[in-house]
């Protein structure tokens, strides 16, 4: 693993951290309660892809709420800047895990092809 690997690698780490703490003092009851789940950011760690955990929240709603997200992103950077003390942040994208569903989806299926074997 190469150092910029490395760095990358803590970046999202402590992100996963920080953008949940930033979340949970937003006035928004909404964006209080959202997890996330994964962190990625692109190779010179300008970018990040922030997924959230969609259960429990609805098509529409999640619209909404990435709106929502969207206009308080310069904020949440800020609070990430101010708590690691960087020169610069990566530049939030939300967007929900579609991940879960899937693997959820897969189990399922699994569970049907145990019960046909048996």
């Amino acid at each position: 693993m190469t150092t910029e690997e490395i760095k990358r690698h803590r970046t999202e780490s402590v992100l996963r951290e920080l953008i949940p703490e930033a979340l949970s003092q937003l006035g928004d009851e909404r964006l209080r309660g959202l997890t996330v789940t994964e962190v990625v950011c692109s190779r010179g760690r300008s970018d990040a892809d922030v997924y959230l955990d969609p259960t429990g929240i609805e098509e529409s709603e999640q619209g909404v709420i990435l709106k929502q997200l969207k206009k308080v992103t310069k904020g949440l950077e800020a609070y990430c800047l101010k708590a690691e003390g960087w020169f610069k942040s990566p530049k939030f994208h939300f967007k929900f895990d579609r991940e879960l569903e899937r693997v959820k989806r897969m189990d399922e299926l699994f569970l049907i092809i145990e019960k046909e074997i048996k």
